[in-house]
């Protein structure tokens, strides 16, 4: 009855404009980390149908509104992870080198409980991406964590950047070049891939110019043929669309850098870039954005070098900068991997957690609305018992919108949202089989001889 009555409500959303909820409330005497105006010591935020209107000392508030007192405590903008696979029913589309007709927010899960988890570490916002199994993946999702809303198309974040996964190396040369014999098979049949689909971009785009053209003197012209895959390429060209690129080895980051600029395109954010920190200036010159692990590399060979130095070498050479988890246990601890980045590089506070904050935000084009406390912003906060770059900070509350999403001093037993009571809940799945960016890919190789 139960799964009758969510499929029920399910369906009678679909074709409604989803309205995500939105609450007040103001908080009191903490410790703000503004993260681009500095720290303010016991003060208020209030907010207002889900929006920052106020910050300062001793704020009046409407009657009524819950007050959440924070003294000792510091409040900080939600943390956005700019690289993850929560919340989306698949992460590969694995049949073709180029599919970037498909879209993982055209099926996102509410009823993850990563969500949730994600909630606990105080991440407001991810970025759901499709996998690196292609040169050319499908496009990505950002969403806001509004962990109990059950019409998927409420946790979309509205107004944030169309996003599409470009993946260099290993990964599509192993799913397409050996899982399939067609190419690429070789990092340069990667670039010679990339190459191909801009020119049928750009075909495409010139063959929708003639009959604009020709319109005007035969309206009963016959339009050409829509193509979903050729039309994202057209939007890429025409800079409407960021590329967020599965990248490891210096030399594929130089030689993307310098497809881009013979097709004009500019709009870029490099995603794990381990040898980021070699080609730092020319990442810096580009206008490339890079978003990093904090510490992870030498799980396979083209990953074997690199640094934990790497962020702090990219910042301090202009690059706008994200460490992400690409996980769904580590983005529970992404506020512990940007203070790494004081151990490795010696970045100030407001550095460190900018690279979880409004860094990610400028990356998805959302930093009008979200990645510092500022009034006008979304109220998504989070608020912990201590300085979030220290080991001892322990996350209290996260609040998306003005609600309150996870509140650890309430914190249920379950929080599944669909429950199968001879389902086990543990706390941490394990290590899945294949990594996050490779998901959906077991076929490739389950039946090799």
């Amino acid at each position: 009855m139960k799964h009758t009555l969510c499929l029920l409500f399910l369906l009678s959303t679909f074709f409604l404009k989803a309205q995500a909820p939105v609450g007040d409330l103001i908080i009191r005497n903490g410790t703000v980390l503004t993260i681009t105006k500095g720290s303010l010591d016991k003060t208020d935020i209030l907010v207002q149908k889900g929006k920052i209107t106020g910050i300062g000392k001793q704020l009046k508030a409407p009657a009524g509104i819950r007050e959440i007192d924070a003294t000792g405590q510091f409040v900080m903008p939600g943390i956005i992870d700019a690289h993850s696979h929560i919340a989306i029913d698949a992460v590969n589309e694995a049949t073709n080198p180029i599919t970037p007709e498909v879209k993982v927010g055209d099926a996102i899960d509410p009823f993850d409980l990563s969500i949730y988890r994600a909630l606990a570490g105080g991440v407001t916002t991810s970025h759901a991406m499709h996998g690196s199994a292609n040169a050319i993946g499908g496009q990505c999702q950002t969403i806001k964590h509004r962990y109990g809303v059950l019409d998927p198309s409420a946790y979309k974040f509205e107004g944030a950047a169309r996003t599409i996964k470009f993946a260099l190396g290993e990964n599509p040369i192993r799913v397409h070049g050996e899982g399939r014999g067609v190419q690429p098979r070789t990092r340069m049949g990667v670039e010679h891939v990339i190459r191909d689909a801009f020119e049928k971009g750009l075909a495409y785009k010139e063959k929708w110019a003639t009959y604009e053209a020709d319109k005007k003197k035969n309206p009963d012209i016959a339009p050409p043929l829509y193509n979903e895959r050729y039309q994202t390429m057209a939007d890429i060209l025409d800079g409407k669309i960021i590329i967020q690129c599965h990248s490891y080895r210096a030399d594929e980051i130089l030689m993307l850098m310098r497809v881009l600029n013979d097709y004009g395109v500019r709009r870029i954010t490099f995603q794990h870039v381990n040898e980021g920190f070699k080609v730092a200036p020319e990442l810096a010159a580009f206008g490339a954005m890079a978003s990093v692990f904090s510490d992870w590399w030498a799980y396979k060979f083209e990953v074997y070098y690199s640094t934990a130095y790497n962020a702090a070498i990219l910042t301090r050479n202009g690059v706008v900068t994200s460490i992400n988890s690409d996980s769904g246990e580590l983005i529970r601890h992404l506020f512990h991997e940007a203070a790494k980045t004081q151990r490795y590089g010696n970045l100030s506070d407001d550095e460190a957690l900018a690279l979880i904050t409004i860094n990610p935000a400028r990356q998805l084009g959302i930093d009008t609305k979200v990645g510092s406390i500022e009034i006008g912003k979304d109220a998504d906060l989070a608020i912990f018992s201590a300085h979030p770059l220290s080991i001892y900070a322990i996350p209290q509350l996260t609040i998306v919108d003005g609600i309150v999403r996870f509140d650890l001093a309430h914190d249920p037993a379950d929080m599944r949202l669909d429950i199968d009571p001879e389902e086990a809940t543990p706390t941490y799945y394990g290590q899945e089989d294949v990594d996050g960016c490779m998901r959906d890919t077991e076929f490739m190789f389950s039946h090799r001889h």
